[in-house]
């Protein structure tokens, strides 16, 4: 018979965010280190730039694929268990990359990474919600996503630089070498997190009803349009804005920075009314674009559009996790996962847009295709926010918005 457990103090409860953060921070750099060392990687692989390029497709298939595939074959798993394991092969992963001398071998490698990557951020938000009270977990897993974000502003820049000193498979040793580091931490702080729920089977058809499916479409739209003007941002600043060189880099800065802060700031929010949040970040990030689009001429007021759509974008982030998980109900820790996946669809298919747009107009038709795509987004998020989650046993079936009594996991 278990007996309940006092939930961990705010202190050590802050400890294990920051060790969820720290895995997120390594896993996101790993994701779109490619990015920055492309030609190094195509130079030294003997392959083509788009073919090292595919080296970021395989990765993104790998989290939206394989990433909910393993979650659900380790549903049952407890959560510490899940983040030791992930990390470990993830790991092990990036070892076959730095080693290998096989471009098919990388790529295989990249997959497995990326899969590994979604099983870890559907645990790292399993944990990071059980050890902080129901009010707080919006917060818990905006710093789960920060760690991608700041990722993004901070950590590939820094990889670029070690790539480019070091060489590629540098930056990739790098990434290992922090991975181990996470690992351990993950090992010494995170405490055990049982799982909550039934299996894989009896989860899935709330994981995937139609109220949660709706929410994850809105994930797909509002990450669309972003990158279907962001992907090719710097033909749009050096065509239309009028700068090019080290000034670029300004720019993606000031996004990177901006998303960041929005997602630590965006829990809150989401604890608040993430349904409203989702609404307000679909519809500032309409705002943004159709700024950049407007007035994207002027290098300043581009600036600001961008560190606004950066800002609206990371703000939505943990809404879009929060209410995902909370529509799912019982079938919560499935969809664990399934945001990340959204995502990832959403930039791929952003991307996709964006580039039609731009081979039959100008560099400004990828901003006008994602301002289209964000007035879409817009009306998805205030229709999602009329969904409720399931009426379910709150003893048996713990969700974020109908928090549980205390029992024998770390959840209070």
């Amino acid at each position: 018979m278990s007996t309940a457990q006092a939930p961990p103090s705010k202190g050590r409860a802050n400890l294990v965010l920051a060790t969820l953060f720290l895995g997120t921070f390594v896993l996101g750099s790993a994701e779109l280190l490619v990015v920055g060392v492309l030609n190094l990687v195509a130079a030294d692989l003997r392959v083509s730039i788009p073919a090292a390029g595919t080296l970021v497709t395989a990765y993104a298939a790998g989290l939206a694929i394989g990433g909910p595939i393993l979650t659900a074959l380790a549903i049952r798993s407890d959560r510490r268990h899940v983040l030791v394991g992930s990390l470990l092969l993830f790991v092990v992963a990036n070892v076959v990359a730095v080693l290998t001398p096989d471009y098919g071998s990388f790529l295989a490698a990249r997959v497995g990474a990326g899969a590994f990557q979604g099983l870890f951020i559907a645990g790292a938000f399993a944990a990071g919600t059980a050890v902080v009270p129901p009010e707080r977990r919006g917060r818990a897993m905006s710093v789960v996503f920060s760690g991608v974000a700041v990722s993004a502003a901070l950590g590939v820049p820094l990889g670029t630089l070690v790539g480019q000193a070091l060489g590629w498979r540098g930056s990739f040793v790098a990434i290992v070498v922090l991975s181990a580091v996470a690992l351990i931490a993950s090992l010494v702080v995170v405490p055990s997190v049982p799982s909550t729920g039934g299996g894989a089977g009896d989860q899935a058809r709330y994981a995937f009803a139609p109220r949660v499916l709706a929410v994850l479409l809105l994930a797909v739209l509002v990450f669309g349009a972003v990158f279907s003007a962001l992907t090719y941002i710097v033909p749009f600043l050096e065509s239309v804005t009028g700068v090019s060189g080290a000034l670029i880099s300004a720019f993606l800065l000031a996004y990177g920075a901006a998303t960041a802060i929005g997602s630590f700031a965006g829990g809150r929010f989401a604890d608040a009314n993430a349904a409203r949040t989702l609404v307000v970040g679909a519809t500032g990030a309409l705002a943004a674009l159709l700024a950049l689009y407007l007035v994207g001429a002027a290098a300043f007021l581009a600036m600001l559009a961008l560190a606004a759509l950066g800002l609206f974008v990371g703000g939505t982030a943990p809404s879009l996790q929060y209410r995902v998980v909370s529509l799912a109900g019982p079938g919560g820790s499935l969809a664990q996962s399934l945001p990340a996946s959204a995502a990832n669809v959403g930039v791929a298919l952003g991307s996709i847009a964006g580039g039609r747009a731009i081979e039959t107009s100008t560099t400004s038709a990828a901003v006008l295709t994602g301002i289209v795509i964000a007035v879409i987004a817009a009306v998805a998020a205030w229709a999602t926010g009329f969904l409720k989650p399931p009426v379910v046993d709150e003893e048996v079936n713990p969700s974020p918005e109908r928090p549980p009594r205390p029992s024998s996991s770390l959840s209070p």
